[in-house]
């Protein structure tokens, strides 16, 4: 069978990496990423040229094409290959709006009565955006409606000072058609603890994986600037530390829930469904789904993956999706990015990795968004590789991943607390506080 991946980053190299020994592997991608390129036949070029990858695809009599990142999802390349009779894992772009339109998410939940949605309102206007923080009484979330890369949103108490603070980046949004649409939405602050329920759809069926937590905050102790990711783990049973399979079933209940919606309001739903929830004192909350796995969350997920990736395509785009399995492991990735990403200044500067050393250990590298030249890997301005390592538990696969990171040499900063004891804890803490209220 040929597959092809699309996509240039860490995601992408994790989705190659496990189906590598049971296909012909092809990829589509932006520049050479290092990972990618020794288990794969590559081309080079704009993901976001739909077409172009559509003919790509045709040429080499491609069976099943795996769309990695959102924005060539937004741009309709799953109906463009389709029409050229491939099959694909990624919705259609009508269906992909869940992602890419974030108002048609939150009136899906409105419509179809599911649970788990929060306040909101999506605003044109700085005039009524301004009128409605007047009269709201919580800190609210700033959101521009279109896809800016995990970057565009910013929170009252963390980013924002005050509800002031948030007419003023809602008139900046309005005013750049930041994402593309003149439009921001304004949702109440939750508290709680954030999670990730990442799932296998085939349009009908929906099969969820282990539960993952993110750290979006640039800096140790959760500081800084919110960043596409800097480092997720999971745990041994599928679970995290503060989550109840009670609260975790119920996230799945309603992303069956979004599934079928999406179905009688868009099209059937084939691909990944990331769903992304905050458990509150009233439970799981929906903030926002992604028409594709996350980026680092794909990395915990896929390590862990029994059940071959190969099969898991096949059934999805034929309808049969029934049952996938994972490790019963933990799981720690630590990303590694520029010397102060998210605003860097080494960019084009190169790295050593040392990826004989870090699998020694036990870990795995994936690179992300670097490139490979005759010269050596030469960063971006943006995350350069995840480093993953599984174990029994969360503290043993944290060891093995902190040890590895010392294998890569350059300009380059990890968050050294992503997945340690102290800051698990820190999050169960936090969420007891919460239920204890």
């Amino acid at each position: 069978m040929k597959v092809l991946v699309v996509g240039t980053g860490a995601r992408e190299h994790a989705i190659a990496s496990r189906l590598a020994d049971d296909v012909e592997l092809y990829a589509y991608m932006s520049k050479v990423n290092p990972g990618i390129s020794k288990i794969a036949t590559y081309k080079i070029g704009d993901e976001g040229e739909v077409d172009k990858v559509a003919e790509y695809a045709k040429e080499n009599e491609i069976d099943i094409a795996f769309i990695g990142p959102e924005a060539p999802l937004g741009k309709g390349i799953v109906d463009a290959l389709e029409k050229e009779g491939i099959k694909c894992v990624g919705p259609t772009q009508s269906a992909a709006r869940i992602e890419t339109d974030k108002s048609f998410m939150r009136n899906l939940f409105e419509d179809k009565e599911i649970e788990g949605s929060l306040v909101y309102k999506v605003f044109d206007n700085t005039e009524d955006v301004n009128n409605f923080l007047d009269e709201f009484d919580k800190d609210v979330v700033v959101k521009p409606v279109g896809l800016t890369g995990g970057k565009g949103v910013k929170i009252v108490g963390d980013h924002l000072k005050d509800n002031e603070e948030a007419k003023e980046y809602s008139k900046e949004v309005i005013d750049n058609t930041m994402g593309g649409f003149a439009q921001v939405i304004i949702e109440e602050r939750l508290l709680g603890e954030e999670f990730t329920v990442q799932a296998f759809c085939d349009g009908e069926n929906l099969v969820a994986m282990p539960a993952a937590q993110d750290h979006p905050h640039a800096f140790e102790g959760d500081k800084g600037a919110i960043t596409g990711g800097m480092g997720s783990y999971s745990d041994k049973g599928g679970l995290l530390p503060f989550l109840t399979q009670e609260d975790y079933d119920k996230a799945v209940e309603i992303m069956k829930a979004t599934l079928k919606a999406i179905a009688e309001e868009a099209e059937p739903y084939k691909g990944i469904l990331y769903g992304q929830f905050m458990l509150t004192a009233d439970g799981p909350r929906l903030i926002e789904y992604n028409a594709r796995f996350g980026d680092p969350e794909a990395m915990n997920v896929l390590t862990l993956i029994k059940t071959p990736l190969a099969k898991v395509c096949e059934d999805i785009v034929n309808g049969e999706l029934t049952e996938v399995e994972f490790e019963d492991k933990a799981s720690v990735c630590k990303y590694i990015v520029p010397d102060g990403y998210p605003e860097t200044e080494y960019a084009g500067e190169i790295i050593e990795v040392d990826e004989e050393a870090i699998e020694e250990l036990g870990a795995k590298v994936f690179y992300a968004a670097v490139s490979e030249e005759e010269d050596g890997i030469h960063l971006s301005g943006s995350r350069a590789l995840g480093i993953v390592a599984t174990g029994e538990t969360i503290e043993e696969a944290e060891k093995i991943a902190e040890e590895a990171v010392k294998y890569v040499k350059g300009p380059v900063y990890h968050r050294s607390d992503v997945g340690t004891p102290e800051l698990v804890q820190k999050r169960v803490d936090h969420m007891n506080e919460i239920l204890n209220e």
